[in-house]
């Protein structure tokens, strides 16, 4: 059984920087940063998407617990 791995570290594992992942997805380096350090919540379609793409399946993925922002 593979470890959970947080969303950064399955980015970088697949060499992608924020930018690159965030052009992939369609989404924002900003709501990527916000995805990996738990600002905001992932839904479900994004994380499907991000699964693909980190050709990591979501069970092994470590999400961020939810973090209010300062």
């Amino acid at each position: 059984m593979m470890p959970k791995i947080t969303l950064k570290a399955a980015r970088v594992n697949v060499g992608l920087t924020q930018d690159e992942a965030a052009q992939a997805l369609g989404r924002t380096k900003q709501t990527i940063v916000n995805w990996e350090t738990g600002v905001t919540e992932i839904k479900y379609r994004d994380l499907c998407a991000m699964s693909e793409l980190y050709k990591m399946p979501i069970e092994y993925l470590t999400l961020p617990e939810k973090r209010s922002k300062p």
